[in-house]
């Protein structure tokens, strides 16, 4: 071994006790007639000293051509520091070297190698291997290993087995844009990266597995954001002979675990709310539950006093911002600005102040009287101090924009509280989605999804009223997780193809496999996949999943460290019978 201890070792124990070091050097103090230099590794900051008077000549001349990130080995003895660091766990002690080789050389990094660094986003990137040595990605890293192996050690133990699925499949023409790698062996032809291991999954559940998980990376080509990336890790587990609420329960029961192993967290149980209740609530089918400010429905109160803006637009909802009337008006023309933005895209806001002393102050005072608007706040549930902002226009839209606004005013009162976590269930999806432009249904969650048992008849006359056998795992505004009862019927899957616009024999090429399985005793069975990324950036207090992951993309999904994408040789074009238009 190249050393005796890592750099997280030693202590005031230690005293005299001849080590042998190896890390990189993080810091030099050149004093003249002596010099210290902080050694890093993995495990922490040990501090050694280079004494003109007690070390060896050469090794104190040697000590003075060491530049920052050189990997250096060191032999010396374990004394008391004079001036101690309370702020590591090496502080009381420091070593004095009396042999030092270098083991390689390092050019100047390009940013430093601390926790608060000068390097911007793309550098760090670039040099990614330089960014892991940094405190806060390299514990992120560390994190999202204990988070994995909880997740092992708890499904393990709770009778569910791991199994490798396939990474080369076949091209669906469901959910999100597939990754597609062409077959020298068959020519013209494509596999597909896995969106995820679905109809495996499903396949190992006729096959007689029961419980099955796998921690496993999926793909998926679509456009990115700070918790997207076009590569991912997820969570990917299924059951059989099980009901919806054996899901839940499971599943529950495997995220308190981590909030209480991971973060010492104990949560009561999850509340479950229906995916209507959501968005009338919140107006997103993910939200976050650690503040209040729900949605006031406000069309009763609102229409027929002579306000065009309210009066012609289908829906009028508001929330009550908690202690913000003491807003200015100049404050709150940026927050009209904002939701004026094309990422928001409304058209307007109407405010209301509901003041200490019980009076209320508008943008519309020329259309409604203080009893009007005393109505609102009770609706919207606000108390005296709190500011009520109000939108109108279309349903679906007025609601998402709501929702953002929501949101954007619970991080700026720090209602967001990244140590808190409020976890629930949405459940009762609608099964299907209708399409004007393709003018048929999509499949909300995948065309595998079992409607309630007591609607199947419905899929008949009333599609769309139908319910899905379907549920979402949702953390502090964030879905972590999402599944259902699966169909495991030949003739009710051939109707949800029927359904979904699929001809029989279209459903026969994409999933004859599938359907020629259900035809062999195939057990009701569901499952669940928790986006594994997401789950360990939240549990650690993050929204942005980058930093969890050791080699990410960025926002247009190339790798700038290693230039991919990349242009491949033409021999290699042959081979595979492909061309490329430049034009």
């Amino acid at each position: 071994m190249l050393r005796s201890h890592t750099c997280g070792d030693l202590n005031i124990s230690d005293k005299n006790s001849s080590v042998v070091l190896s890390g990189w050097v993080q810091k030099i103090r050149d004093k003249g007639f002596m010099i210290w230099v902080d050694l890093r590794d993995r495990y922490g900051v040990t501090q050694l000293i280079f004494d003109s008077e007690r070390t060896p000549k050469n090794v104190f001349e040697a000590a003075k051509t060491l530049g920052r990130e050189f990997v250096i080995q060191v032999h010396g003895t374990v004394i008391e520091r004079e001036s101690k660091n309370k702020h590591i766990p090496t502080g009381d002690i420091e070593v004095l070297v009396e042999t030092l080789q270098v083991l390689n050389a390092s050019k100047t990094p390009p940013f430093t190698i601390e926790n608060n660094t000068d390097g911007g986003e793309d550098i760090r990137m670039k040099y990614r291997y330089l960014d892991i040595r940094r405190n806060p990605v390299k514990e992120s890293l560390l994190f999202r290993h204990r988070v994995s192996m909880e997740v092992r050690n708890y499904l393990s133990t709770s009778g569910f087995i791991e199994v490798e699925t396939p990474c080369l499949i076949k091209s669906t023409p469901e959910g999100a844009r597939d990754f597609v790698v062409p077959s020298r062996m068959n020519s013209g032809e494509f596999y597909a990266l896995p969106q995820s291991p679905q109809t495996f999954k499903q396949l190992l559940m006729v096959g007689g597995m029961d419980k099955y998980f796998q921690i496993v990376k999926c793909f998926r080509d679509e456009d990115l954001r700070a918790d997207r990336q076009p590569e991912f890790t997820q969570i990917d587990c299924e059951l059989t002979f099980v009901e919806q609420d054996d899901i839940l329960n499971t599943f529950e029961s495997l995220t308190k675990h981590l909030l209480k192993t991971l973060k010492g967290v104990d949560v009561a149980a999850f509340p479950r709310m229906t995916y209507n209740d959501a968005m009338r609530r919140y107006g997103n089918d993910k939200p976050d539950i650690r503040f209040g400010m729900e949605f006031g429905e406000l069309n009763t109160l609102a229409k027929g006093k002579g306000f065009q803006v309210f009066d012609k637009q289908e829906l009028v909802v508001g929330i009550a911002v908690p202690g913000a009337a003491t807003f200015t008006r100049k404050e709150i023309d940026k927050l009209i600005d904002w939701v004026k933005r094309p990422q928001i895209g409304a058209n307007g806001l109407v405010w209301v102040k509901y003041n200490e002393d019980g009076s209320y102050k508008s943008s519309v005072d020329k259309f409604y009287s203080q009893e009007d608007l005393s109505k609102w706040a009770d609706t919207c549930n606000a108390q005296a101090g709190d500011l009520l902002l109000v939108m109108a226009g279309d349903t679906s839209a007025t609601r998402s924009q709501l929702s953002a606004l929501r949101m954007e005013m619970g991080e700026r009162l720090g209602l967001r509280k990244p140590d808190e976590f409020a976890p629930l269930w949405i459940v009762d999806f609608p099964l299907l989605e209708w399409d004007a432009e393709t003018e048929r249904f999509h499949a909300m969650h995948h065309p595998f999804t079992a409607p309630k048992p007591d609607q199947v008849s419905l899929l008949e006359t009333k599609p769309e009223k139908v319910y899905a056998n379907a549920y979402d795992l949702v953390l502090n505004g964030n879905e972590i997780g999402g599944g259902s009862i699966r169909i495991h019927d030949q003739k009710l899957q051939q109707r949800m193809f029927d359904l979904l616009g699929f001809t029989k024999e279209e459903a026969k090429a994409q999933f004859g496999f599938l359907m020629d399985a259900f035809q062999y005793g195939a057990p009701p069975h569901g499952g669940i996949a928790l986006g594994f990324d997401r789950l360990v950036a939240i549990l650690d207090g993050k929204e942005t999943i980058r930093d969890y992951i050791a080699f990410p993309k960025n926002n247009s999904g190339r790798d700038v460290m290693i230039d991919a994408p990349a242009p491949i040789d033409t021999n290699q074009l042959e081979e595979l019978a492909l061309t490329i238009n430049k034009y």
